[in-house]
């Protein structure tokens, strides 16, 4: 809290992005400081009561995501192929008809 309070205005916003923090965070601790219970705040992405993911777990969900986004983008890639190809035999007709 002390280097985002220290921080300048314009640069306050990637020290939230640098640490995944929100403002109502910051807005939080300051309540807490000013009612003397800042020691008693847990920060809730690290604290026991939400435990950390085993390695394994965590590699295979960001494989699922990667798996999804190149299926998206293979679905794509193939609905603008089939465009193409249709636009080919089309143009291979309209100039096949002028011979």
């Amino acid at each position: 809290m002390a280097e985002y309070d220290a921080a300048p205005k314009n640069e306050k916003g990637a020290i939230l992005r640098r640490e995944r923090l929100y403002h109502s965070h910051v807005k939080e601790w300051r309540a807490a400081r000013d009612a003397g219970a800042l020691e008693k705040l847990v920060d809730k992405r690290t604290s026991p009561a939400r435990p950390k993911k085993p390695a394994a777990e965590a590699e295979n969900e960001k494989l699922r995501r990667q798996v999804e986004r190149l299926e998206k983008e293979l679905a794509r890639n193939k609905a603008a192929l089939e465009v193409m190809g249709k636009a080919s035999a089309l143009l291979e007709m309209i100039s096949g008809g002028a011979d």
